[in-house]
């Protein structure tokens, strides 16, 4: 059958071994698609035996796409794993034992993500488990093409869920968190003012049979709900929700920080740039010229 692992990277040296050694027992191929790192990713990545492909960086999608069509990959199914994710042990052992073992009607995996921050697992505040379509039998996956949030679309067949420890362990300080998230925070104002302008194409609605339906609901919550209300009033209100109704609170003080940096700050960062950059092609009707200044602003390559 074979397992084929991508994995995208960008001065990444802290964490891809980790990863790598995450994967070694139940991956038959690696790729490490790197976006030019200054730092020693790439070599770390080839030491360990990983095929190393480098293309130029414009969003996550637009490279894991690359990646599925340029890696030269054959093995039967196909996994996306972030650098800073790691496969457990007994996830890593379920895969190994019912990978084979799975029907011809199956297509896609689903793995329960679990988010570790300042050294504790969030387990609240709606963050466990994260449903996510991570294996797939190649031929029958592909990434939509979105700014942020971007999940696999699947088609062709049924979707399973494996149990097994599966997580989002960053290991960089809050410097960096915060700087990561302000950077998205500008990709997903750019998707909503999309969604409201249709500058360029939007990717087919995540709502399938095939996908993960956790995902797709909580995308129509935040395409149909959330982003109509004025984030002055969503975000806290989002806060308190996830803090109180979600039981956020049992997360500690890690939790509280998390909580306020990911569903208040960065929940009011995003509606205040949507804001920002609405105001500033307010004056602007041609599309074109749209695109042209939100590039200007943001650095972003917005484009058909």
């Amino acid at each position: 059958m074979g397992l084929a692992v991508i994995i995208l990277t960008h001065n990444e040296e802290r964490h891809i071994l980790r990863a790598l050694a995450s994967v070694a027992k139940i991956a038959t191929e690696v790729f490490v698609v790197d976006s030019f790192s200054s730092d020693r990713t790439v070599e770390l990545a080839r030491a360990q035996g990983a095929t190393v492909l480098q293309n130029r960086f414009v969003n996550y999608a637009k490279q894991f796409q690359w990646a599925l069509e340029n890696a030269p990959i054959t093995a039967s199914w196909i996994m996306r794993l972030d650098a800073d994710e790691i496969i457990e042990a007994d996830l890593g052992a379920r895969i190994r034992d019912e990978l084979p073992r799975l029907s011809n009607e199956v297509v896609g995996i689903n793995l329960k993500r679990k988010h570790i921050f300042l050294g504790r697992w969030i387990r609240h505040g709606g963050r466990y488990p994260l449903l996510l379509l991570r294996i797939w039998r190649r031929g029958h996956g592909r990434i939509e093409d979105r700014w942020m949030d971007e999940h696999m679309i699947l088609w062709g067949g049924q979707t399973v869920t494996f149990d097994g420890g599966f997580a989002d362990h960053n290991l960089n300080d809050l410097t960096f968190f915060t700087d990561k998230h302000n950077k998205y925070a500008t990709r997903e104002a750019i998707d909503v003012i999309n969604e409201r302008h249709r500058l360029f194409g939007r990717d087919v609605d995540l709502i399938t049979e095939e996908g993960s339906r956790q995902a797709a609901i909580k995308r129509w919550i935040k395409e149909r709900l959330y982003n109509r209300i004025p984030y002055q009033i969503s975000a806290p209100a989002y806060f308190l929700f996830r803090l109180i109704f979600q039981l956020g609170f049992l997360d500690g003080k890690e939790g509280l920080v998390y909580h306020g940096l990911q569903g208040l700050w960065y929940r009011f960062l995003v509606g205040a740039k949507v804001e920002e950059l609405e105001a500033a092609i307010s004056h602007l009707k041609d599309p074109a010229e749209m695109r042209a200044e939100l590039r200007r602003l943001t650095g972003l390559v917005v484009e058909l």
